[in-house]
């Protein structure tokens, strides 16, 4: 059964993305333009109720949120591709960490100085430089401590790519690219190899060249 993801040309999407490549699940997209509210039409919230993407659909079993879809298919399909969970229960345990550090603590002011950078003219309201710069400074102290423990770790959760680290991947992405913020990452010796490292992959490439950001800043 072919996987259905709906939403591809945005970040958290991108997530299921690069995952699903990873594990070698043959997937589909069905685009979602959420600048034009497509998100909010009656069929669509038949799905997901709450109006947000991605959701992802196998057979007649559908799933929303998209670090819950990451860590159900890298548990179906835990036998095949990239092993994104670990190999033991204490390895297991670092990567659901470090994965909840991501949603927690890097994705709310990353998510944050998106939506004022990058959509504020799209959707219609003004900047809020205060509320860019508080964001930054937020995330400036999260990256500090992803630089401490880069220092001691190839990985977030030690010496394998995980889910951890591929749930970075597309804010990331657009803090370097569409935002122009790369010397967040560059100016962290540690952050910056690892961003490099975790950026090249071929799945991430392929996802990037498959499925263009909404728009060019």
């Amino acid at each position: 059964m072919v996987v259905k993801v709906y939403g591809p040309a945005y970040a958290s999407p991108k997530r299921v993305l690069v995952c699903l490549i990873e594990k070698e699940v043959e997937f589909e997209t069905v685009p979602v333009d959420l600048l034009k509210g497509e998100h909010k039409d009656p069929e669509f919230l038949k799905l997901q109720p709450f109006g947000t993407v991605p959701v992802t659909q196998d057979g007649d079993y559908t799933l929303y949120e998209s670090r819950a879809i990451l860590r159900y298919y890298a548990e179906k399909y835990k036998s095949q591709g990239t092993d994104l969970l670990g190999k033991t229960v204490e390895e297991r345990g670092l990567v659901e960490n470090w994965l909840e550090v991501e949603a927690q603590s890097y994705n709310p002011p990353i998510y944050t100085l998106t939506v004022q950078i990058m959509f504020s003219s799209k959707l219609g309201f003004p900047r809020d430089e205060n509320l860019i710069k508080e964001s930054e400074e937020k995330l400036a102290k999260v990256l500090d401590i992803y630089e401490e423990r880069l220092s001691k770790s190839k990985y977030l959760a030690g010496d394998f790519f995980s889910l951890a680290d591929l749930s970075h991947l597309p804010f990331t992405q657009y803090l370097v690219d569409q935002m122009g913020k790369e010397y967040m990452i560059r100016s962290r010796k540690h952050v910056s190899a690892w961003w490099d490292d975790i950026s090249s992959r071929p799945s991430w490439q392929k996802v990037l060249q498959l499925y263009a950001a909404p728009f060019k800043n």
